[in-house]
């Protein structure tokens, strides 16, 4: 969806205002920007794989290729967006796959999560399949090229965080805010951000407004990432403490501030019996530093280096709907 939006012109929108206005709330931009777009976005690729009317479309479409006609780009660059989606959902899926050796009888029964687990890496490999498929009808080398990393970048990150899931409920990796932001590009921005860098490369901008597309989707991800890393610990209305990971981005730059050896003391105090971690204590302990503010912070950050780069582009509707989704995941209570 991103993609296309960044490719819509048209009259709209002035000049950006700064992250210090109160924007609308998340699922109201992405309305607004559906809206523009034309169509829903989510599980539309789900959809279109199991519609016949659609895969007739697509069959007469495939007649302009070679030709000049703008339905073609048109159809391009939904396709771009469906393709990032099917990516998205297949790792979504694969991520659902869990460890059998750390299963307690209360999850169910042994055949039925091995089962589990089948269909999740077949329905995920089936989607991603789709993906690859769709992708090399595009016809442009760079957009594979592009999203190939992507993909090569998203299973990389991942591969680090399931290296490292084993030790997460007793110790934290012993990382900075900068070692973070790395491993958090891999496994979260690099698809939307390379996404939207091939949607201009598929509308044939120049170089320079591919790497604008490509900064925004890199830095208002990253904005995305620290929004949701920061709920536990800025959210208003919950009574309960919400489990969180002790490498969000709250409890690493807690670490950078408290020091490697204290912080380990803090969880091992939160830890009681059969290692149960204690998150309200351990949630009292990060608010009272530096780590929710300074996470804000960069939230903040990114979010001005997002709406930086959609400055290249020309006012419009579009441009507005880019900037209200910046603006909603840097919002806090």
């Amino acid at each position: 969806m991103w993609g296309a939006l960044l490719r819509r012109g048209g009259r709209g929108a002035g000049g950006l205002r700064g992250l210090a206005s109160v924007g609308p709330p998340w699922s109201q931009v992405v309305s607004e920007a559906e809206k523009i777009v034309g169509y829903p976005t989510s599980f539309m690729s789900l959809r279109c794989l199991l519609s016949d009317e659609l895969s007739n479309i697509a069959m007469q479409v495939r007649k302009l290729v070679g030709t000049k006609h703008p339905l073609l780009d048109t159809a391009r660059q939904r396709s771009l967006a469906e393709i990032t989606e099917l990516i998205h959902t297949a790792f979504l899926v694969h991520r659902g796959i869990v460890n059998i050796g750390e299963l307690k009888s209360c999850d169910g029964p042994l055949k039925d999560m091995q089962f589990g687990n089948k269909m999740a890496v077949l329905s995920g490999d089936f989607l991603l399949a789709n993906a690859c498929t769709s992708l090399a009808q595009l016809q442009n080398t760079k957009v594979v090229e592009l999203i190939s990393s992507a993909i090569g970048d998203l299973v990389q990150g991942i591969y680090y965080e399931n290296s490292k899931s084993s030790e997460e409920n007793c110790l934290t990796d012993d990382i900075g805010i900068s070692t973070w932001k790395e491993q958090v590009f891999l496994s979260h921005s690099a698809l939307l951000a390379k996404s939207c860098q091939a949607a201009m490369e598929l509308a044939k901008h120049s170089t320079e407004i591919q790497d604008m597309a490509f900064q925004y989707g890199k830095h208002m991800s990253m904005s995305h990432k620290l929004h949701s890393d920061l709920q536990p610990f800025v959210k208003e209305s919950s009574s309960d403490t919400m489990a969180f990971s002790l490498n969000s981005a709250p409890a690493v730059l807690h670490q950078e501030f408290l020091g490697r050896e204290a912080w380990i003391k803090q969880i091992r105090e939160a830890q009681g019996k059969g290692n149960m971690m204690d998150y309200k204590k351990l949630q009292e302990a990060i608010k009272a530093g530096k780590g929710v503010t300074s996470a804000i912070d960069l939230c903040r950050c990114h979010g001005n280096r997002a709406l930086a780069a959609l400055e290249r582009f020309p006012p419009s509707e579009a441009r507005a709907a880019l900037a209200n989704i910046v603006y909603a995941v840097t919002r806090f209570p």
